[in-house]
């Protein structure tokens, strides 16, 4: 496989997608640096500050290192882009939103055998002489040029690197990783509990509800659309009203007007009348019991995308 010529690539470990440049305020620079300094951003900023990103929709997505976007247009040191992983119904190329170019970079065409897709939940990426290059997150998919007993060789936005075999896997393409079971999702969904909320994120820095939901289905072979709404119209439909039939790794989802309205929110349902879910701003991971939950009254839809 080769990659298109002048593909544009996320150059740092996270890059938040803004809804527009005017939407990272003076607190968020850590955020939009490169280096992007994603602890220290998420560690200082206030629950009123953290809420906004979605309350006053600064936020749309995330992406992690290496992945491409389409680039629309270059405004002053801001790039309106398309996230082409991220399936979405607001455009039919994938999620957009606006990010700093200086997170951006070029990625060299290359020749390569195959991709390789972070399996651990941070794993360190070495440069060719094997020192510490930079940290990567969970589900972070880079070229393969080349590997050894120890090292799969990749490409990224700073040049070849070796990355361990015992924290990725392999695939001849996107497509193509080997596909698990949906309690395999559920699994790992459960290394993540008492992780904090973010609005729009994409790794193991802060999921929302739909990006927790995507990225543990990413990570067992199944490409999911990014949001929840888009989700709930997604994958194999299972009946709400007969909860005999839900098995555990299934997608429940949750609508404003006790079911009636918008799709608000997703989780994997746990089995035993429970919920694996990442809530909302100011709560972490859990498992839920439903019954009893306001939830349990805003169940719009179960989707299966595996078995």
């Amino acid at each position: 496989m080769t990659t298109e010529a002048n593909e544009w690539v996320c150059s740092v470990k996270v890059a938040t997608v803004w809804t527009e440049p005017s939407s990272a305020r003076d607190l968020d620079a850590p955020g939009i640096a490169n280096p992007v300094l994603l602890v220290e951003w998420l560690e200082a900023l206030p629950y009123k500050e953290r809420l906004a990103l979605c309350n006053e929709n600064r936020v749309q997505t995330q992406l992690l290192y290496g992945e491409p976007v389409l680039i629309e247009k270059i405004e002053g040191d801001w790039a309106k882009i398309i996230a082409i992983w991220q399936s979405s119904k607001k455009d039919s190329r994938g999620y957009p939103g606006w990010v700093p170019l200086s997170q951006l970079s070029k990625q060299e065409r290359v020749d390569a055998i195959g991709v390789t897709r972070v399996s651990s939940m941070k794993a360190q990426l070495l440069d060719m002489n094997e020192k510490p290059l930079l940290v990567l997150p969970f589900n972070t998919t880079l070229p393969v040029i080349s590997e050894n007993v120890t090292y799969f060789q990749v490409q990224t936005p700073h040049g070849k690197a070796l990355l361990s075999k015992k924290h990725a896997n392999f695939a001849e393409t996107m497509e193509r990783f080997s596909q698990q079971s949906a309690e395999d999702a559920v699994d790992l969904g459960e290394l993540y509990l008492d992780l904090p909320y973010l609005w729009g994120g994409m790794s193991p820095y802060g999921y929302d509800c739909s990006g927790f939901s995507y990225n543990m289905l990413k990570a067992c072979g199944y490409l999911i659309p990014r949001d929840a709404s888009d989700q709930a119209v997604s994958g194999e439909e299972v009946p709400i009203d007969n909860t005999s039939l839900w098995k555990k790794g299934d997608l429940i989802f949750f609508a404003n007007d006790e079911g009636k309205g918008s799709v608000r929110h997703v989780g994997f349902y746990y089995g035993n009348g429970q919920l694996l879910h990442s809530p909302s701003t100011g709560q972490t991971v859990e498992i839920l019991v439903l019954e009893g939950s306001k939830l349990v009254k805003e169940i719009c839809a179960v989707r299966r995308f595996a078995v």
